[in-house]
């Protein structure tokens, strides 16, 4: 495909370019699987930019370039190192990253986002708010923050607290993957599209009139999708339901205990694997989130959390274990869920006077 206009001129991390009348966005480091960096969340607003006052831009199309996926996440590794000497990465990476999540929400034109192959972390944070959101056959989606002593963010608080039932309290502590049919049940994906239809979907939309409505968009896509809206997690929502309805991780845990079917067993093991501080900030801030009227509020209240974060031991030590060492062995500070006293919380939910995030 031809480009007729180009917004950066140069292939690099991040592609931005129109092709007909689609504004192209494609993450292009397939070998990280589309890592996001500060640079490239910088060039997607710049890219963003051009493309809401250019008239022949009449759609947005969020991609990722290689066959792994959309996007893995943020750029772990930087964060992890600038926390070590105390650096203030986190702080204007996690800053700019969370206004352009509001910004692709409430973005004019209809803005789709190709979710195909593993989405997670940052990447849902630039692909889940977008007004259409297409998952294939092989989407992995998945928020697996608290096993870095983190939690969802990147709005994730928002998202998952408006999936059905406790859906989404089960895949914020898990950290646990959805398929396709699963991220539409969660309500983190609007329709699953084959992903040999991607290629001819993709050029659909490079011919859409201009001014083309969201509903027009919607109806193009329809023709590509399976129909498909529930998947293996939908089948285990009743379950999931009682085991994840209580406001404390103790009675949580007490549930899963009490049930001695295989199934919560096995949740329970997934979740004695977490950061035990990580899970109880992530299901305050999930239960804080289910009042929120806007994406915005979440989102003031990850970024205090997030700083809180990255000046965290759990923090370092849980990016050591699944990143650098690879050990999966992390040792977690308190090591268990009874431990995590509400002074050891309550610094995640504090103002942070001059350091709030705001939006323009």
């Amino acid at each position: 495909m031809t480009a007729t206009a180009t917004v950066a001129d140069t292939e690099g991390d991040l592609i931005a370019r129109r092709e007909g009348a689609c504004g192209v966005i494609r993450l292009n480091r397939p070998k990280a699987i589309n890592a996001v960096t500060l640079e490239m969340f910088r060039d997607i607003d710049k890219a963003l930019d051009a493309f809401e006052v250019d008239p022949a831009v009449s759609v947005i199309l969020l991609e990722g370039a290689g066959e792994r996926g959309l996007c893995a996440g943020g750029d772990i590794r930087a964060l992890w190192e600038s926390s070590k000497v105390k650096g203030d990465l986190g702080k204007i990476l996690w800053r700019e990253e969370y206004i352009l999540n509001a910004r692709i929400k409430k973005f004019a034109k209809p803005y789709v986002s190709f979710m195909d192959g593993i989405v997670m972390g940052g990447g849902v944070g630039l692909s889940a708010h977008s007004s259409h959101r297409i998952v294939t056959e092989k989407t992995k989606l998945a928020m697996p923050e608290v096993g870095l002593g983190f939690f969802p963010d990147v709005g994730g608080t928002f998202l998952l607290s408006r999936s059905p039932g406790e859906i989404g309290t089960y895949f914020g502590l898990t950290g646990q993957t959805m398929n396709g049919p699963d991220a539409i049940h969660a309500r983190f994906a609007d329709a699953v599209v084959p992903a040999a239809k991607l290629p001819e979907l993709r050029d659909a939309l490079t011919k859409v009139r201009a001014g083309v409505t969201a509903a027009e968009v919607t109806a193009l896509i329809d023709g590509f999708a399976t129909g498909a809206t529930a998947g293996p997690v939908a089948a285990m929502q009743a379950k999931i339901d009682g085991w994840f309805a209580h406001d404390r991780m103790q009675d949580i845990v007490t549930a899963l205990h009490s049930d001695g079917s295989e199934l919560a067993q096995a949740t329970l093991k997934t979740l004695n694997e977490k950061s035990p501080r990580g899970m109880v900030v992530t299901l305050k801030l999930l239960r804080l989130a289910r009042t929120a009227r806007t994406l915005e509020e979440c989102l003031v209240r990850e970024y205090r959390a997030a700083l809180e974060v990255f000046a965290s031991d759990d923090f370092r030590e849980g990016v050591r274990a699944a990143v650098i060492d690879k050990d999966r062995n992390p040792t977690w500070s308190p090591p268990r869920i009874e431990d995590v006293t509400p002074e050891m919380v309550a610094p995640y939910f504090a103002d942070i006077g001059a350091d709030e995030l705001k939006f323009s």
